[in-house]
């Protein structure tokens, strides 16, 4: 049986090792019709060129300049939608798989035409027992998308649990048809990272398709490590950044998709939790990412992600 034309599409910026131990780890995979696509987002530390000469197989594209998660992978899905690929996936670069992780997620898109995207069980890098995302949930009555099973111990467990639904799925490994990609648009760039993720699943249910988890297949994550300084600075290892672009981008997503019914619910809900993150820096003495977080909430308030 013919195997699936696939894209998978790595970001890289600024991070030889990171995308290096991932590329290393892809290289043992039994599925055998994909490519790599490397967008590289204008990195200035010449690991475009190290990974490019290291493994000659990769498709690497260039970005002019730091288009973000969003525009990075962009780049790939336009890539991916040009030149026949049936499915893409979006793969972070902190991550190694299993060999055999493809095949499931495949065969799962296969089995039902109305399944848009599906994603694998994903455990912490460090500890392959230690579960980082088993499938994730909304909560529309407080506007809280959530990840199941996240820090928690699994011996085998979660991949004997029945196959389910979910309502989004993490950008970290979110595989998906090309057609759909083509019917609802790609990843809305004013995110530039965080939430994009969320924004696409929603408009891949809205235009009629189911969000699957496949635990059969199996990577391993180390996460945060975008915006995470590797030693500790004066507020704490995360750059201000991520707290302005988690703030801003969590209120897109709620005034794009918050239900008239659920208004006051969720307003009530988001009052205490953004509140209650800005006196957690005022406690803590984090004024940048105080300033960070006040600055995201109110771009969130104020404009609306359009592209």
């Amino acid at each position: 049986m013919t195997q699936k034309k696939l894209a998978l599409v790595i970001i890289n910026w600024n991070s030889y090792d990171l995308t290096k131990d991932t590329l290393s780890s892809l290289a043992e995979t039994s599925y055998k019709n994909y490519d790599i696509i490397v967008v590289d987002n204008n990195s200035t530390d010449a690991s475009a060129a190290q990974l490019e000469k290291e493994f000659p197989a990769i498709i690497l594209l260039r970005s002019d300049e730091n288009k973000g998660f969003t525009g990075g992978n962009n780049i790939g899905f336009e890539y991916a939608l040009q030149n026949g690929y049936e499915y893409v996936m979006m793969l972070n670069n902190d991550v190694g798989v299993e060999p055999n992780f493809l095949e499931p997620l495949v065969a799962k898109l296969d089995s039902d035409n109305n399944i848009g995207g599906v994603q694998p069980l994903i455990y912490f890098y460090h500890d392959h027992e230690l579960i980082w995302n088993a499938g994730s949930r909304y909560n529309p009555v407080f506007g809280i998308p959530y990840i199941l099973g996240y820090n928690r111990k699994d011996k085998g467990q979660v991949q004997r649990q029945k196959q389910k639904s979910i309502d989004w799925i993490t950008g970290c490994a979110f595989m998906m048809r090309t057609e759909v990609l083509k019917k609802v648009g790609l990843l809305k760039q004013d995110f530039f990272i965080y939430y994009e993720d969320v924004d696409l699943s929603f408009r891949i249910k809205a235009a009629g398709y189911a969000l699957a988890y496949e635990p059969s297949s199996v990577i391993y994550h180390i996460a945060g490590m975008s915006h995470k300084s590797k030693e500790k600075l004066k507020e704490g290892y995360l750059n201000p950044k991520v707290h302005y672009l988690n703030a801003r981008n969590r209120l897109f997503v709620l005034k794009g998709y918050t239900k008239t019914i659920a208004i006051p619910t969720v307003i009530l809900y988001q009052i205490i939790y953004f509140f209650g993150i800005s006196f957690y820096f005022i406690f803590r003495r984090r004024w940048q990412k105080l300033r960070a977080w006040n600055k995201g909430m109110k771009e969130g308030l104020l404009n609306t992600v359009e592209n």
